[in-house]
């Protein structure tokens, strides 16, 4: 097993500047101790908060209900016509209704907001 000195600096080089050669290969702990804290340090911090975030888009896309008022990611905000399996028509003016996927609704405002608008 090649050595970390071994491959930066050749041992014949190395004994002939008086480099000590590294003694031993690393333990097992010490080979590991980096990817033992960081599989932690990630779940933590990146995949238990992306599923927490999933989760609540799925609840909120699962009560949307017609009459809602709602914006999309594209940043229309309307009230919610038709509910379809995958799609939803927003009535952003009088009349004027809009298809979008049921994924690209962000939040759901409360009620009376468009007025406002």
């Amino acid at each position: 097993m090649l050595e970390l000195l071994d491959l930066l600096i050749p041992v014949a080089q190395a004994q002939a500047t008086g480099v000590p050669k590294a003694s031993g290969a690393p333990g097992l702990l010490e080979a590991t101790w980096p990817l033992l804290v960081l599989l932690p340090l990630f779940y933590f911090m990146l995949i238990r908060p992306q599923m927490k975030r999933s989760k609540e888009a799925k609840e909120m896309l699962g009560q949307l209900a017609k009459g809602d008022e709602a914006v999309s990611s594209g940043g229309l905000a309307g009230r919610i016509t038709v509910i379809g399996e995958n799609y939803v028509t927003l009535e952003i003016a009088d009349k004027v209704e809009v298809k979008i996927q049921k994924s690209a609704i962000t939040s759901i405002l409360p009620k009376g907001t468009l007025k406002n608008l």
